[in-house]
């Protein structure tokens, strides 16, 4: 009885999470007569942030996960309310880093430096454009952005609810499940792991007590962290850290995972194919990733009749 409420409850959220009537409103063309050139200013604002800063892609494509799978694509992980209360005050996103914000917010400043634009694009279709150039330009697959999203009003600490870093495949995939996702989809989205990095607290248990962790490559994560232990940091793919590609998959067939809930991938040998595939065929990897992240981008779209709005500032509800 207890597994079919669970399923009754993962079904549930599911249904929830991608609204048809929501989700029909986004097109490409959505400010095609609104903001003829939003594609080029976005693009610009973005080559812009990763020039100032190594990390801003990384950062860009985290900050989107991170917003759309609380409480929708609906841009309220930026929001800041006085009183401290918000998404970013939650312990699951203080390891958001500020590039990230800084990306989003350039771009919306440059977009509404033009006269016809200002203020009528929303800050979560600017975070979803931001996160599509981030990967493009970091050496990942293009694709179309579906655009119409509204942005939320509301951001609660207690709202955020995001998988961890010693997550196994169940946990995974129930947490994705309850988005709408696949197994697949959840694969191919960890593959954003391709670029960025993580602190030794989010890895530093895993040395010398898991067996799955390559030794030379716990011995170098063991020095890094010893060396720093409050700042020590390892990327999550050390074989081309600021490059999307699938190195990533690749390195976990040899043990070189540095989070769990990624090494567990090719563990479990229920997701250890698609681990495979992905390192063996990038062309692969890259169309499963556009399929989950414009699936991603359905989840929880505002509307003006669920309380949408277009933010003026996207720190701020109108």
């Amino acid at each position: 009885m207890g597994s079919f409420f669970h399923f009754l409850a993962v079904f549930l959220l599911a249904l929830a999470a991608v609204s048809p009537m929501a989700s029909a409103q986004l097109r490409p063309n959505y400010y095609a007569n609104i903001c003829p050139n939003l594609e080029s200013i976005v693009r610009g604002a973005v080559q812009q942030s990763m020039t100032q800063s190594p990390i801003a892609a990384a950062a860009t494509l985290r900050l989107f996960f991170h917003d759309c799978a609380v409480q929708g694509c609906d841009a309220s992980i930026l929001i800041v309310n006085p009183n401290g209360d918000d998404e970013w005050h939650s312990p699951d996103d203080q390891t958001l880093k500020p590039e990230g914000f800084l990306t989003v917010m350039n771009a919306k400043r440059a977009v509404d430096s033009v006269p016809q634009c200002q203020n009528r694009v929303s800050c979560a279709d600017i975070l979803a454009l931001v996160t599509r150039d981030s990967v493009l330009l970091s050496g990942g697959p293009n694709y179309q952005v579906e655009l119409g999203r509204l942005d939320g009003r509301v951001s609660t600490r207690s709202s955020v609810n995001l998988p961890h870093g010693t997550f196994n495949l169940d946990q995974l995939n129930g947490f994705f499940a309850s988005l709408g996702l696949t197994q697949t989809d959840m694969v191919a989205l960890s593959g954003g792991h391709t670029i960025g990095a993580a602190s030794c607290g989010f890895f530093g248990y895993r040395i010398g007590s898991d067996q799955t962790m390559d030794p030379s490559f716990a011995a170098s994560l063991r020095g890094t962290c010893a060396a720093n232990p409050a700042g020590g940091f390892s990327f999550l793919d050390s074989a081309s850290p600021l490059r999307f590609d699938n190195a990533f998959y690749q390195n976990l067939r040899v043990g070189r995972g540095l989070l769990g809930s990624d090494q567990i991938l090719y563990t479990d040998p229920r997701s250890r194919g698609t681990v495979d595939l992905y390192a063996g065929n990038q062309g692969a990897f890259f169309n499963d990733f556009v399929t989950a992240i414009t699936k991603l981008g359905r989840v929880g779209v505002k509307t003006a009749a669920t309380g949408g709005e277009v933010r003026r500032d996207c720190r701020l509800p109108n």
